[in-house]
């Protein structure tokens, strides 16, 4: 084969790989597009307030418990406040330590790893959690913020924390693949980049000297499997038993996180 038709023969490939990553990249927005039509904004973008003291008719000072992060956190897709994650935790926490607990939440709806900043801004001066949990990252997936750049802010959000004398517990980023309104194969795509994420923020939540809980293998399997049941009315956010089983998967860290052995 002549040099030049060596170098037509390159150029059409290189044109050819080109036109099919540009491709797939239209693909995948018009897929995403699809996918926000989908689950719309039927629960609005404020959670229910689960802030109070629970069980405080157990007596003695309560837990100062502290969450943070995005729409999981903070409960979206919950009716009732007991039903929240933060309810649902304290609930339990309280009855394994037989203690009140008192929770505040500064997680918000739409936070990506860079707004646990301003959320630990938003605390008054004083405060002093006991034990803080972080759950964050779906946000970043979708919005195609770097792992780096993600895991970054996470690590010095748990910094902070530390310094208010807080323990803490990361709930790594969720399994995305297990959102069914999310079209094929951005659904997959997702699968493999909030994977990806959940790795390293468990590698960075372990060297930052906190706890990760991973969601993926602890609850992913059964939001899978019973997608009606888990899933709240948008299908995107947990339901009242989503809520239930993730706070079951995250509490025995927080315990631990309470009262180390």
């Amino acid at each position: 084969m002549s040099r030049t038709r060596i170098l037509v023969s390159s150029s059409l490939g290189v044109a050819s790989v080109a036109a099919l990553a540009v491709g797939g990249r239209l693909l995948l927005t018009r897929q995403a597009e699809i996918a926000r039509r989908r689950i719309g904004k039927p629960l609005g973008e404020l959670a229910v307030d689960a802030d109070r003291v629970w069980r405080r008719s157990l007596g003695g000072k309560p837990v100062e418990l502290l969450l943070l992060g995005d729409s999981l956190a903070a409960g979206l897709g919950a009716e009732r406040r007991k039903d929240t994650l933060g309810g649902r935790l304290s609930k339990r926490l309280a009855r394994r330590l037989e203690r009140p607990v008192r929770l505040r939440t500064i997680a918000r709806v739409g936070s990506e790893s860079s707004a646990l900043a301003t959320q630990l801004d938003s605390l008054p001066p004083g405060y002093r959690p006991d034990a803080a949990v972080i759950v964050v990252g779906g946000n970043d997936v979708t919005h195609r913020v770097p792992i780096t750049e993600a895991v970054g802010h996470l690590t010095v959000a748990i910094e902070r924390l530390h310094r208010l004398g807080a323990s803490v517990v990361v709930g790594t980023c969720p399994d995305l693949g297990a959102l069914r309104p999310v079209p094929q194969p951005l659904r997959t795509l997702g699968a493999r980049l909030s994977r990806q994420l959940a790795a390293a923020q468990a590698v960075a939540v372990t060297d930052a000297g906190a706890t990760s809980v991973d969601l993926r293998s602890a609850v992913g399997p059964v939001f899978l499997d019973d997608p009606d049941g888990m899933f709240s009315l948008d299908r995107f956010h947990p339901s009242a038993l989503g809520y239930r089983r993730t706070a079951e998967a995250l509490l025995p860290s927080v315990v631990e996180a309470v009262c180390p052995p």
